[in-house]
């Protein structure tokens, strides 16, 4: 025989997993309550500002490292926060994930209910009218059929449910205003989109800055090592990018009388789809934030500088001339740093290779302006062109990652690395080294800095944040209202049938204007027939 337990016993397991089932219903319940979600919603809002006010790694590596040493302990223990890593953070997933479900829970059951209220005829006409925030009330001639005509004329547009009574009385039970529901639902609906196309947009987007030389240099789309930063979604490995090319063919910026930047212009080819097979280049005239859209990319005009051009020649005559650009340290007057690296030509001995490397380091100014002969930058305009340069010889450590915009002060440290002449140059000016190497400072040319971007879910979200101002619109200016007609016969009077009219008005939401409303449909109803 199977043993039974006691009743106590049973009950105690009963009331156990009923607390159980209780807790994880009014947790349910709590988390899709419309409170909840806005709760969440503010969360969401307020767990994007470190993104916003801090660096971010995945946008800017060497800021956020940067970051992190000067502030110390509490930079480290952000970092351990993944304050520097908001969007892909555990705790904003969470808020995300959570608003969701909220929102899902929560307009689920309410679509329901409306679908439901939107079949179901109006309710049925309350016994005593007078009782109602609106009421008028009139003997009018003509009989119940007349009253009723009349009244399904007037309310044209309104839902009814004509209904009898005991009596020969019938009534008329009309609503109107169901759009406001509709736009409510229509702006949590939106909201539900404009959430699940943020993260399928943070899944499937991808970015990416490149420097492009104005001198018909060329970008294609090709990978991500065609980049000079790439900042990929997480279902994006860079091998299936939009394929298409851009040429920068010229630059020009327009400035004030003082200096200030009035438009940022440059003249484009790109090709894209059989383009790219017959060699055809569309022009396009890209300016700051009116992007060139290609296949779902954007390309972005972000900024310009400049690229000095040095030529070395070496003791044995051979020459080497390269433009590398340069990165403006003050976005005022374009002044500039940057390093431009050289390898001995010739030389097939490692070692010696590493020994005899020329870095060409220092400032660049578009319009020179001297204190005594530290250079700075009078203008952000190409005036008067000078390079204030450190050569350095030895090791440059390009076996190694490091920033074209930067020498590997590893290497200066260790000695490896030894500064052998530092001038002041303008353009056509040379230095002669110990050794008879020369640098000469031949020109400049521009450079602009591009950005593309690839988002699939741009004109969702566009769609969907309109569909929330719509919906938003609905809710407020429309009004949830009730009317009732009730007509009973009241008998002949000198032959003429007489007809006593009953008319009540409800505002289910808030009553500012329906009593005016309420007002002129009762007086169509009943001052145009009413008995005399």
């Amino acid at each position: 025989m199977t043993a039974t337990a006691p009743p106590e016993q049973r009950a105690y397991r009963v009331t156990r997993a009923g607390r159980v089932l209780a807790f994880l219903r009014n947790t349910w319940r709590g988390l899709t309550s419309m409170r909840t979600a806005l709760i969440l919603l503010f969360l969401l809002a307020l767990a994007a500002m470190p993104g916003a006010l801090l660096p971010q790694r995945q946008l800017n590596p060497p800021k956020t490292a940067e970051y992190i040493e000067q502030h110390g302990w509490w930079g480290t223990l952000l970092d351990r926060l993944q304050f520097f890593d908001v969007y892909s953070s555990v705790w904003f997933s969470a808020i995300y994930l959570l608003l969701m479900v909220s929102l899902v829970g929560c307009l689920l059951p309410r679509s329901v209910e409306y679908v439901r209220s939107m079949r179901a005829k109006p309710v049925l006409t309350p016994r005593n009218l007078a009782r109602m925030p609106h009421f008028s009330r009139a003997e009018v001639a003509g009989d119940v059929d007349e009253v009723m005509s009349a009244t399904r004329s007037r309310l044209r547009g309104w839902r009814l449910a004509e209904r009898g009574e005991d009596g020969g009385a019938r009534t008329v039970s009309a609503e109107r205003g169901y759009l406001r529901e509709t736009g409510n639902l229509l702006f949590h609906f939106g909201m539900l989109g404009l959430v699940v196309a943020f993260a399928l947009g943070k899944m499937y987007f991808y970015e990416g800055q490149v420097i492009v030389h104005a001198d018909g240099s060329q970008f294609c789309n090709s990978g991500t090592f065609a980049y000079d930063s790439f900042n990929p979604g997480l279902r994006v490995d860079g091998t299936e990018l939009t394929p298409f090319c851009v040429r920068v063919d010229d630059f020009a910026a327009q400035y004030t009388a003082v200096g200030q930047p009035v438009s940022y212009e440059a003249d484009l080819g790109y090709q894209i789809g059989d383009d790219l097979t017959t060699g055809t280049w569309r022009p396009y005239h890209l300016e700051v934030n009116e992007p060139l859209r290609l296949g779902g990319d954007r390309v972005y005009l972000l900024g310009h500088g400049f690229a000095p051009t040095f030529t070395v020649t070496f003791p044995d005559g051979t020459s080497r001339t390269q433009t590398i650009q340069w990165r403006p340290v003050d976005q005022t007057t374009l002044l500039s740093e940057g390093a431009t690296k050289f390898d001995p030509p010739g030389v097939t001995d490692p070692e010696k290779r590493r020994q005899n490397q020329i870095a060409i380091t220092g400032l660049f100014a578009p319009t020179a302006a001297f204190q005594g002969k530290i250079l700075s930058s009078a203008d952000p305009r190409l005036r008067d062109p000078a390079a204030a340069v450190d050569v350095l010889r030895g090791d440059l450590g390009l076996s190694s990652s490091q920033s074209i915009f930067e020498i590997d002060q590893s290497m200066v440290d260790s000695g490896r690395l030894e500064r052998v002449a530092r001038e002041n140059l303008r353009v056509g000016e040379r230095i002669t080294l110990d050794d008879g190497t020369r640098i000469e400072f031949e020109g400049v040319r521009r450079w602009v800095s591009l950005q593309v971007s690839h988002d699939p879910t741009q004109m969702w979200v566009l769609g969907f944040a309109v569909a929330m101002f719509v919906g938003l619109a609905g809710s407020l200016l429309v009004k949830r209202r009730r009317l009732w007609v009730r007509a009973t016969p009241a008998g002949d009077t000198d032959g003429e049938r007489r007809t006593v009219v009953e008319v009540g008005g409800l505002a289910r939401t808030d009553q500012a204007g329906y009593g005016e409303e309420f007002t002129r449909i009762a007086g169509d109803l009943l001052a145009q027939r009413r008995a005399r």
